[in-house]
């Protein structure tokens, strides 16, 4: 089985479509599918959004839980992979950023034996890619040539959502940061693990405007290089 990890909030717009393609993908290997949603307290009807949505699709595994106040993305994602059963496990985003039809291209390379986590890079790759800022990108590839620096990885997209792991082995680790600086801190934290096998695969990328929603600032960039210092660093 394949969890797949949903932080969302204020998502009432999008999240339904979100859940369709999650619903739609057939993944290779015969696995099944558990979706976990968890409602980082939306300001809006999320959590009405989510309800709607099971009642019309009862036949999938869809659990759902919210936290009491806002905590960031990374609580969320937190919450999400304590309660994950599968034997894999990927995080999507709720917004349509990123494809779930490509799910299986970072199931091959573990489902082959090869790979433990893999990494879906918006910059590698012919996939489709919607043109939109340069600094961001910009500050995306320092931010994964800064990462890289500590860990001794070459990943061209350390800022990815798309990152499949087995299970187990993101659940031994002890995660602290509760915004974006999840990304950062995992990469760190799962580089260390002895024998890891990391393999990165190319993505396509649906990106958003902050007039369509994107919520990533320069204030999370900031905080992302301290915790690329302070978990290279193995102070946390």
């Amino acid at each position: 089985m394949l969890s797949i990890i949903i932080p969302a909030y204020n998502e009432e717009r999008t999240i339904h479509l979100i859940l369709d393609k999650v619903r739609d993908v057939e993944l290779i290997g015969g696995l099944t599918k558990e979706i976990i949603i968890v409602n980082d307290c939306s300001s809006d009807d999320t959590a009405g959004a989510v309800a709607r949505y099971q009642q019309a699709n009862p036949e999938l595994n869809i659990q759902y839980f919210a936290h009491e106040v806002n905590k960031g993305k990374g609580a969320a994602l937190h919450t999400g992979i304590a309660r994950a059963t599968g034997e894999y496990l990927i995080i999507q985003d709720a917004d349509l950023e990123y494809d779930p039809e490509e799910y299986n291209d970072l199931l091959k390379p573990v489902l082959a034996g090869f790979a433990d986590v893999v990494y879906g890079s918006r910059f590698m790759g012919s996939k489709p890619h919607r043109i939109l800022f340069f600094w961001h990108t910009i500050g995306n590839k320092f931010l994964t040539t800064l990462s890289n620096m500590f860990t001794n990885l070459n990943l061209t997209d350390m800022e990815t959502c798309y990152k499949l792991f087995r299970r187990e082995m993101i659940q031994s680790l002890t995660l602290k940061e509760k915004r974006f600086g999840f990304e950062p801190e995992v990469t760190a934290k799962i580089s260390r693990i002895k024998n890891v096998r990391i393999y990165e695969v190319g993505i396509s990328y649906y990106g958003r405007t902050y007039e369509e929603g994107k919520k990533i600032g320069w204030r999370d960039g900031v905080r992302a290089i301290y915790c690329i210092v302070k978990f290279g660093l193995r102070l946390g």
